[in-house]
């Protein structure tokens, strides 16, 4: 899975269609991203002591990583990722790039 926290994302597909946030949680095993604003849950908490409200609490839910696509932060626009291998000082390492742009996504 190419998508990591705190990454910018636009959703693709499914009833959030069209919004963009911010990578919450992302679980690779299990293909799933948490966004910011998308897949709003509502849990219904019961009253713990007398006196106290009952209260209604919304978080977002998990939605799979393949219905979003990175937003790049050097051409602002939803993009595939593609993968290249950079060479620093004799190591080499995997960095993430636009398929737009060729730019690398740190």
């Amino acid at each position: 899975m190419r998508i990591k926290k705190d990454d910018n994302v636009k959703v693709m597909a499914g009833k959030n269609r069209g919004k963009t946030g911010k990578v919450i949680q992302a679980f690779p095993r299990l293909g799933k991203v948490v966004v910011e604003g998308v897949n709003l849950t509502t849990r219904h908490l019961k009253v713990r002591r007398q006196g106290d409200k009952g209260q209604k609490i919304q978080f977002p839910g998990p939605i799979n990583a393949s219905n979003v696509m990175l937003i790049c932060p050097k051409c602002a626009l939803p993009t595939r990722i593609g993968a290249h291998l950079l060479t620093e000082g004799g190591k080499q390492r995997k960095a993430r790039t636009c398929k737009k742009c060729k730019e690398v996504i740190e």
